[in-house]
């Protein structure tokens, strides 16, 4: 009965972890990229501002996923149920002394699904894009075909919605376990030749980069908060598979596979600067970038397909949400 037990709680963890961890585990594709990269605004890639920035990235992912998601949002549920618009569900239906403090409640649960949309409208966008984009490290030669591989990807992807997600369902969640223990040995791999880059897991680099940089390290947190895109994931999805699966998923694979393989980033920028044009695939032996271009391709479509199925969740929840008349006065609202 045990052995049972554990099976269902292992096949519930993985299965979090190609329908719960697409998004943000594949943000290390373009995450560190996009911070020293930015037109107009980059940061130069010195060993402080590197350092400085791997720490933010490293502090920002413990601070929001683990402790704010991990820890404390996923302890608010409505019936087992997460999400912003079960949230608000539970907003609507509890006690509360002033009828204005329900309505801005509520209109904040509306706010935060309209950013949820947001994140939805980019994220298929992007991830695929920069998958695709490992090419012309492997091939420079065909950088004109970056663009129509990355738009028949997503054609393909929006065509396949009309059959829904069982055809390749079943293959998520495998597939990402092996793309997060690829992301974790590659930047192992770098770290075990440059161990001192494990020295910007201190959150004093951090603070150093904010105070050298002022308004650069500010606009630098508009990249640095793309490492964290999805991690409203952890909490919409916790209905489907449950706290622990979710947990142990974070703990065991994503949180340490996702912190090696920023660190690796870090340290090959710190030793190759020229490795800021896509420090992810540079991280990649020669031989094996085009299975990896491939792997990271199929990755971004599973972390698309589960912002598209996540949204089209909350459209239904959303639709079938009971509004009250004009007149109709709430059911547990206590007058002033």
């Amino acid at each position: 009965m045990n052995h049972r037990a554990s099976v269902g709680r292992g096949a519930l963890a993985l299965g979090a972890l190609g329908v719960v961890f697409g998004d943000i585990g594949t943000s290390p594709l373009y995450a560190m990229q996009t911070v020293f990269a930015a037109d107009g605004h980059a940061v130069h890639p010195g060993k402080a501002e590197v350092y400085g920035v791997v720490s933010l990235v490293f502090w920002s992912i413990t601070l929001i996923v683990s402790v704010k998601y991990v820890s404390f949002v996923m302890r608010a549920d409505n019936d087992g149920e997460g999400g912003i618009m079960a949230l608000t569900a539970l907003v609507q239906g509890c006690r509360l002394r002033s009828a204005r403090a329900k309505v801005i409640l509520i209109a904040l649960g509306i706010l935060g699904a309209s950013l949820f949309y947001g994140d939805g409208v980019i994220t298929p966008a992007i991830s695929v894009l920069s998958a695709v984009q490992g090419l012309t490290v492997a091939a420079p030669s065909i950088d004109s075909l970056v663009l129509p591989i990355t738009i028949a990807v997503l054609t393909t992807l929006f065509a396949m919605q009309r059959y829904g997600t069982g055809l390749i369902g079943s293959l998520f969640g495998p597939v990402m376990a092996v793309w997060f223990s690829v992301l974790g040995l590659l930047g192992g791999a770098e770290i075990a030749r440059h161990p001192e880059v494990l020295a910007s897991l201190s959150p004093s680099y951090g603070v150093r980069f904010f105070l050298d940089h002022g308004w650069v390290a500010f606009i630098a947190l508009a990249s640095v908060v793309l490492a964290v895109t999805g991690a409203e994931a952890l909490y919409a999805d916790m209905g489907h598979f449950g706290r622990s699966p979710i947990r142990r998923a974070w703990f065991l694979l994503v949180f340490p596979a996702l912190t090696l393989n920023y660190l690796g980033q870090g340290s090959l920028i710190v030793r190759s600067p020229r490795a800021i044009e896509n420090p992810f695939y540079l991280l990649v032996p020669a031989w094996a970038q085009l299975p990896m271009v491939a792997l990271a391709t199929v990755a971004t479509v599973i972390a698309s397909q589960a912002v598209i199925s996540g949204a089209f969740s909350l459209t239904r929840q959303a639709a079938s949400a009971r509004v009250p008349a004009a007149d109709e006065h709430p059911p547990h609202l206590e007058p002033s």
